[in-house]
């Protein structure tokens, strides 16, 4: 898990890594047995934080922080999404670094992400829809995930929290935001 392992890298060694959940969107939950795993593989623990409200982000934050967890991978989530600046805003209170999976979170000034490109997956539905006009079956058709992962970090974010973005990530990084 790509977002597991930059916090890795950013994170203090010594603490544990959480995981902020929403429990109303499948695929944020099935994701977990393979942070879990790389997590293992890490030498990290992780601490596991349900929220499905907005009403529920101060309290989760204050566990998460009274828990010493050095940082905070949150799930992808259409309700995380419509309520990233908030999240955000609160990363950015308790300076604890946060990794989430659409850029638009590094836009409005959260630490780094990395999730599906946006544009890749325009293209790819653009295949299909050609696909399809042409005569293809949809039931026939192979469902693809995204094959290319990208990357963004915003450089004052970094600098507000204190921390210290290596130079090999920041090369790795397809976007950096000063």
């Amino acid at each position: 898990m790509k977002r597991l392992e930059l916090l890795h890298e950013l994170a203090p060694r010594d603490s544990a890594i959480a995981v902020l959940l929403d429990p109303n969107y499948p695929e944020g939950g099935s994701e977990l047995p393979a942070v879990e795993t790389a997590a293992r593989g890490f030498g990290r623990s992780i601490m596991v934080v349900r929220t499905e409200s907005e009403r529920d982000f101060e309290a989760a934050f204050a566990r998460i922080v009274q828990a010493g967890a050095g940082a905070i991978l949150v799930s992808g989530s259409p309700f995380f999404t419509s309520h990233r600046k908030a999240l955000i805003a609160l990363a950015a209170r308790h300076a604890i670094p946060a990794s989430y999976d659409l850029r638009d979170y590094v836009e409005d000034g959260g630490l780094i992400s990395c999730g599906a490109s946006i544009a890749g997956a325009y293209r790819q539905a653009g295949t299909y829809v050609g696909q399809i006009l042409n005569g293809a079956n949809p039931a026939e058709m192979p469902v693809s995930r995204a094959t290319k992962l990208e990357m963004a970090i915003n450089l004052g974010t970094a600098t507000t929290l204190a921390i210290n973005i290596p130079d090999a990530l920041l090369a790795r990084a397809d976007e950096v935001i000063e």
